[in-house]
Protein backbone atom coordinates (compact mmCIF):
# COMPACT_ATOMS: atom_id res chain seq x y z
CA UNK A 1 0.00 0.00 0.00
CA UNK A 2 1.22 3.58 -0.52
CA UNK A 3 -0.07 7.24 -0.15
CA UNK A 4 -0.54 8.97 -3.19
CA UNK A 5 -1.52 12.36 -3.11
CA UNK A 6 -3.91 13.91 -5.54
CA UNK A 7 -2.52 17.66 -6.46
CA UNK A 8 -3.81 20.38 -8.58
CA UNK A 9 -2.67 23.97 -9.63
CA UNK A 10 -3.47 27.56 -10.01
CA UNK A 11 -1.21 29.54 -11.78
CA UNK A 12 -0.98 33.02 -11.49
CA UNK A 13 -0.25 35.43 -14.32
CA UNK A 14 -0.86 39.19 -15.13
CA UNK A 15 -2.62 38.48 -18.07
CA UNK A 16 -5.13 35.71 -15.82
CA UNK A 17 -5.07 32.57 -14.04
CA UNK A 18 -5.16 28.95 -15.08
CA UNK A 19 -5.83 26.37 -13.14
CA UNK A 20 -3.98 23.35 -14.04
CA UNK A 21 -6.06 20.08 -13.15
CA UNK A 22 -9.02 19.87 -11.03
CA UNK A 23 -8.50 17.24 -8.19
CA UNK A 24 -11.11 14.70 -6.53
CA UNK A 25 -14.61 15.66 -6.45
CA UNK A 26 -15.86 15.60 -2.61
CA UNK A 27 -19.38 14.49 -3.61
CA UNK A 28 -18.48 11.37 -5.34
CA UNK A 29 -19.83 7.97 -3.86
CA UNK A 30 -18.76 5.99 -5.80
CA UNK A 31 -15.10 5.57 -4.89
CA UNK A 32 -14.74 3.42 -2.56
CA UNK A 33 -13.00 4.44 1.38
CA UNK A 34 -9.20 4.38 -0.06
CA UNK A 35 -10.43 8.02 -2.19
CA UNK A 36 -10.36 10.53 0.79
CA UNK A 37 -11.01 13.89 -0.98
CA UNK A 38 -9.15 16.64 0.68
CA UNK A 39 -10.07 19.90 1.86
CA UNK A 40 -12.43 21.88 -0.42
CA UNK A 41 -10.89 23.39 -3.95
CA UNK A 42 -13.55 26.27 -3.70
CA UNK A 43 -12.88 27.43 -0.02
CA UNK A 44 -8.76 27.08 -0.94
CA UNK A 45 -9.27 29.45 -3.75
CA UNK A 46 -10.93 31.73 -1.62
CA UNK A 47 -7.79 31.81 0.94
CA UNK A 48 -6.19 33.78 -2.14
CA UNK A 49 -9.31 36.23 -3.01
CA UNK A 50 -10.20 33.67 -6.29
CA UNK A 51 -13.89 32.64 -7.11
CA UNK A 52 -14.13 29.39 -9.67
CA UNK A 53 -15.81 32.25 -11.99
CA UNK A 54 -12.71 33.98 -12.14
CA UNK A 55 -10.15 31.86 -13.17
CA UNK A 56 -9.34 32.75 -16.83
CA UNK A 57 -7.90 29.22 -18.09
CA UNK A 58 -8.29 25.44 -17.17
CA UNK A 59 -6.22 23.02 -18.87
CA UNK A 60 -6.25 19.14 -17.08
CA UNK A 61 -3.76 16.88 -17.69
CA UNK A 62 -6.26 14.00 -18.73
CA UNK A 63 -9.91 12.94 -18.01
CA UNK A 64 -9.29 10.96 -15.47
CA UNK A 65 -11.33 11.10 -11.72
CA UNK A 66 -8.50 12.50 -9.52
CA UNK A 67 -7.65 15.27 -11.80
CA UNK A 68 -10.90 16.14 -13.24
CA UNK A 69 -13.15 15.93 -9.77
CA UNK A 70 -13.62 19.35 -10.06
CA UNK A 71 -13.59 20.18 -13.21
CA UNK A 72 -16.93 21.23 -13.84
CA UNK A 73 -16.97 23.99 -11.45
CA UNK A 74 -14.84 26.37 -13.89
CA UNK A 75 -17.11 25.72 -16.99
CA UNK A 76 -16.92 29.59 -17.05
CA UNK A 77 -13.44 29.73 -17.58
CA UNK A 78 -11.83 28.84 -21.49
CA UNK A 79 -10.78 25.37 -21.08
CA UNK A 80 -7.89 23.81 -22.91
CA UNK A 81 -8.47 20.57 -24.08
CA UNK A 82 -6.65 17.59 -26.59
CA UNK A 83 -9.44 17.34 -29.21
CA UNK A 84 -8.94 13.41 -28.88
CA UNK A 85 -8.78 13.61 -24.62
CA UNK A 86 -12.06 15.83 -25.15
CA UNK A 87 -13.55 12.80 -27.21
CA UNK A 88 -12.48 10.38 -24.62
CA UNK A 89 -13.95 12.28 -21.46
CA UNK A 90 -17.29 12.51 -23.77
CA UNK A 91 -17.43 8.97 -25.33
CA UNK A 92 -20.04 6.25 -23.83
CA UNK A 93 -18.68 4.95 -21.70
CA UNK A 94 -17.70 7.99 -19.78
CA UNK A 95 -21.69 9.53 -20.34
CA UNK A 96 -22.96 6.66 -18.79
CA UNK A 97 -20.37 7.06 -15.34
CA UNK A 98 -20.09 9.17 -12.51
CA UNK A 99 -17.35 11.25 -14.64
CA UNK A 100 -20.02 13.23 -15.99
CA UNK A 101 -20.74 14.68 -11.81
CA UNK A 102 -17.37 15.93 -12.04
CA UNK A 103 -16.75 17.71 -15.31
CA UNK A 104 -20.11 17.53 -17.29
CA UNK A 105 -20.29 20.85 -17.57
CA UNK A 106 -17.50 21.43 -19.70
CA UNK A 107 -18.95 20.61 -22.81
CA UNK A 108 -20.33 23.56 -23.40
CA UNK A 109 -17.68 25.73 -21.85
CA UNK A 110 -15.60 27.78 -24.46
CA UNK A 111 -12.98 25.37 -25.47
CA UNK A 112 -9.40 25.76 -27.00
CA UNK A 113 -8.58 22.52 -29.01
CA UNK A 114 -4.92 21.78 -29.10
CA UNK A 115 -2.78 19.19 -31.49
CA UNK A 116 0.45 20.80 -30.29
CA UNK A 117 1.91 22.18 -27.34
CA UNK A 118 0.27 25.91 -26.67
CA UNK A 119 2.05 28.34 -25.05
CA UNK A 120 -0.90 29.82 -22.81
CA UNK A 121 0.19 33.53 -22.35
CA UNK A 122 1.86 33.82 -25.43
CA UNK A 123 5.45 34.67 -23.69
CA UNK A 124 6.79 31.09 -23.14
CA UNK A 125 5.95 31.03 -18.99
CA UNK A 126 3.51 28.27 -19.15
CA UNK A 127 3.25 25.85 -21.81
CA UNK A 128 0.78 23.13 -22.36
CA UNK A 129 3.12 20.34 -23.94
CA UNK A 130 1.74 17.04 -25.44
CA UNK A 131 2.42 14.48 -23.54
CA UNK A 132 -0.13 11.21 -24.84
CA UNK A 133 -0.01 7.60 -23.87
CA UNK A 134 -1.56 7.46 -20.94
CA UNK A 135 -4.21 8.70 -22.25
CA UNK A 136 -4.95 9.58 -26.31
CA UNK A 137 -4.75 13.40 -25.09
CA UNK A 138 -2.79 13.43 -22.15
CA UNK A 139 -0.02 16.65 -21.69
CA UNK A 140 1.81 17.85 -19.04
CA UNK A 141 2.59 22.06 -17.84
CA UNK A 142 6.02 23.76 -18.39
CA UNK A 143 6.52 26.41 -16.30
CA UNK A 144 9.10 28.76 -16.04
CA UNK A 145 8.51 31.13 -12.78
CA UNK A 146 10.62 34.55 -12.17
CA UNK A 147 12.55 32.85 -8.68
CA UNK A 148 11.90 29.49 -8.93
CA UNK A 149 12.58 28.85 -12.43
CA UNK A 150 11.39 26.27 -14.99
CA UNK A 151 8.75 23.85 -13.73
CA UNK A 152 7.43 20.55 -15.04
CA UNK A 153 3.99 19.66 -13.72
CA UNK A 154 4.17 15.75 -15.01
CA UNK A 155 0.13 14.93 -14.91
CA UNK A 156 0.30 11.41 -15.29
CA UNK A 157 3.03 10.53 -17.64
CA UNK A 158 4.40 9.28 -13.97
CA UNK A 159 3.32 8.01 -11.33
CA UNK A 160 5.58 7.60 -8.57
CA UNK A 161 9.52 9.00 -8.75
CA UNK A 162 10.53 4.90 -9.28
CA UNK A 163 8.20 4.80 -12.46
CA UNK A 164 10.27 7.67 -14.12
CA UNK A 165 13.62 5.70 -13.06
CA UNK A 166 12.49 3.05 -15.09
CA UNK A 167 10.35 4.17 -17.81
CA UNK A 168 7.63 1.87 -16.11
CA UNK A 169 4.20 2.28 -17.95
CA UNK A 170 0.55 1.02 -16.35
CA UNK A 171 -1.13 -1.80 -17.92
CA UNK A 172 -4.24 0.71 -18.20
CA UNK A 173 -2.37 3.24 -19.98
CA UNK A 174 -4.03 3.59 -23.52
CA UNK A 175 -0.91 3.25 -25.54
CA UNK A 176 2.24 1.92 -24.30
CA UNK A 177 4.64 2.69 -27.39
CA UNK A 178 3.41 6.24 -27.55
CA UNK A 179 4.00 7.06 -23.34
CA UNK A 180 7.28 5.75 -23.96
CA UNK A 181 7.68 8.50 -26.74
CA UNK A 182 6.62 10.84 -24.75
CA UNK A 183 8.45 10.39 -21.88
CA UNK A 184 11.71 10.60 -23.89
CA UNK A 185 10.53 13.71 -25.41
CA UNK A 186 9.31 15.27 -22.12
CA UNK A 187 12.85 14.35 -20.61
CA UNK A 188 14.72 15.94 -23.40
CA UNK A 189 12.68 18.99 -22.49
CA UNK A 190 13.27 18.80 -19.16
CA UNK A 191 17.46 18.37 -19.92
CA UNK A 192 17.10 21.50 -22.42
CA UNK A 193 15.65 24.13 -19.94
CA UNK A 194 16.73 22.58 -16.16
CA UNK A 195 13.24 22.13 -15.27
CA UNK A 196 12.60 20.46 -11.20
CA UNK A 197 9.71 18.39 -12.21
CA UNK A 198 7.22 17.54 -9.84
CA UNK A 199 5.15 13.55 -10.17
CA UNK A 200 2.03 15.18 -9.12
CA UNK A 201 1.12 11.59 -7.13
CA UNK A 202 4.42 11.81 -5.98
CA UNK A 203 4.47 12.37 -2.10
CA UNK A 204 8.24 13.75 -1.19
CA UNK A 205 7.70 16.03 -4.59
CA UNK A 206 4.49 17.42 -3.18
CA UNK A 207 5.68 17.72 0.31
CA UNK A 208 8.94 19.90 -1.07
CA UNK A 209 6.54 22.47 -2.36
CA UNK A 210 5.38 25.27 -0.43
CA UNK A 211 2.03 24.63 1.14
CA UNK A 212 -0.68 26.38 0.32
CA UNK A 213 -1.25 28.94 0.06
CA UNK A 214 2.26 29.86 0.44
CA UNK A 215 3.53 29.03 -3.08
CA UNK A 216 6.83 29.22 -6.08
CA UNK A 217 7.22 32.64 -7.60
Amino acid sequence: MVTLPVSCFLVRHPAGDLLWDAGMSRTRTDLGEWATPGPSLVDQLSQVGVAPAEVRFLALSHGHWDHSGNAGLFASSKWIVNPLERAAMFDAESRASAAMDDYGALETADTLLITGDHDVFGDGSVVVVQAPGHTPGHSVLLLRLPDAGPILLSGDLWHMAESRTHRRVPTFNTDRAETRTSMDRVEALVTAVGARVIIQHEMADIEGLPRFPEYLG
